[in-house]
């Protein structure tokens, strides 16, 4: 009896873990995915690679305040519940605004503010999950996959409701960011380890920056910011050729690349005690290289083939790189450690790929025709070029993915 009780309540715990991820992926979904459509069916075009830069800025400030914040001052199930209300009321402005085709300059504030409260929720979400596990090895793929479905809801919702071009798209999703936040009151609390007076450096989560000092942790991170660079175009330029080739409800053609995350999430554990980590994260990069080299193919079946493989490319290269986190890093370094990376991918990475991608998408366009193999090859280059620095750079530690807090 007493081992039924522990059985339910450990399944109970993952379901719980698995409707915090299902929930935040689907919101986050709802916004990032139509939101080249619906910039461009309001009349802001231009702006397209300034709104997803605003993640990017985002990236640079937030993930490291609110995981300083969880790590040493407050419940990071509070700090998201926060958060979610925050998303939920910036989100529907930021609609709002672009429905209403407000000045540019508002609409951009608001897309901005939005961003702010957003993209810590990623990193916040995964250090509570990490909190529960007690191997994140075996554990963490199955549930983080639920995530992944979660996505692929929120397009297929959005679809299913004819809303891709529409602001209505953001209303929908503010709905979503308030349901996750009544089902943080569902969640024990995850407290924070106890801390003494602090200075502003702590405060903001700058010294998190000590943990580029060892060789791997830094090629990891390094590689991660470098590999966002070509993965920021994939959003805002894919739906486009999509529409080029004759191919519509683009949120639901896109979340094709979910199908095969979640295959990759379920089948992390057999790898991670077969393979050397390293050729996990070389997998990850070259699956990135055939991504881009297929949708330059300029096809529909290509197309959609390069969309597929974004799930692979993602989850063997940024899912490892969140347990190798969780498994190489101190407790009370790790939410700063998971903000660390995302300001390392969302941040720098995606900064300079929306805003590099958008100047080099112009380069590839003459005459309002965009020649697609020129623009999808260039990004192929670049993450092959990832991945020789990858294959150069990281040493790792031997055969297998030892459980080891200060060797990589």
């Amino acid at each position: 009896m007493r081992v039924l009780k522990k059985t339910a309540a450990a399944w109970t715990e993952y379901g719980e873990l698995a409707a915090l991820f299902f929930l935040q992926a689907m919101a986050y979904s709802m916004w990032l995915v139509p939101l080249s459509r619906v910039l461009t069916a309001n009349g802001f075009d231009h702006l397209r690679p300034y709104a997803y830069a605003t993640t990017a800025l985002a990236a640079f400030v937030s993930p490291l305040v609110f995981g300083a914040m969880a790590d040493r001052h407050v419940s990071p199930v509070r700090v998201l519940r926060w958060l979610a209300v925050a998303s939920a009321g910036a989100m529907s402005l930021a609609s709002w605004s672009i429905g209403r085709k407000c000045p540019t300059t508002l609409v951009l504030m608001l897309i901005q503010l939005y961003a702010l409260v957003c993209v810590p929720t990623n990193s916040i979400a995964t250090t509570i999950v990490f909190s529960r596990l007690r191997d994140s090895q075996r554990q963490f793929g199955p549930i983080r996959a639920v995530a992944t479905f979660g996505w692929m809801c929120g397009c297929w919702l959005v679809s299913g409701l004819n809303i891709d071009a529409s602001p209505r798209a953001g209303y929908t999703g503010a709905l979503v960011w308030l349901s996750l936040a009544a089902f943080t009151y569902a969640l024990p609390s995850v407290a924070p380890p106890p801390s003494g007076r602090l200075t502003w450096r702590e405060r903001m989560g700058w010294d998190a920056l000590v943990l580029l000092k060892h060789h791997d942790h830094r090629v990891v991170f390094l590689a991660a910011a470098l590999f966002s660079m070509p993965l920021a175009a994939f959003y805002p330029f894919t739906p486009p050729h999509l529409q080029q080739l004759g191919l519509q409800h683009t949120s639901a053609w896109m979340s094709l690349g979910q199908v095969t995350e979640i295959i990759s999430m379920l089948i992390l554990a057999g790898l991670f005690s077969k393979s050397r980590l390293k050729w996990i994260f070389v997998a990850g990069l070259s699956f990135g290289v055939l991504r881009y080299t297929f949708c330059a193919l300029n096809q529909k079946a290509w197309l959609l083939g390069g969309i597929s493989l974004h799930g692979f490319s993602f989850t063997l290269f940024f899912i490892t790189a969140q347990i190798y986190l969780n498994e190489r890093i101190e407790g009370a370094w790790r939410a700063r450690a998971q903000a660390l990376m995302s300001l390392m991918n969302s941040g720098v990475g995606n900064l300079l790929g929306y805003l590099g991608s958008g100047f080099w998408f112009q380069a590839c366009t003459q005459s309002g025709a965009t020649r697609w193999p020129l623009f999808w090859g260039g990004l192929a280059a670049v993450v092959a070029c990832v991945l020789v620095f990858f294959l150069a750079a990281y040493h790792g530690q031997g055969a297998g993915f030892r459980k080891d807090k200060t060797n990589a």
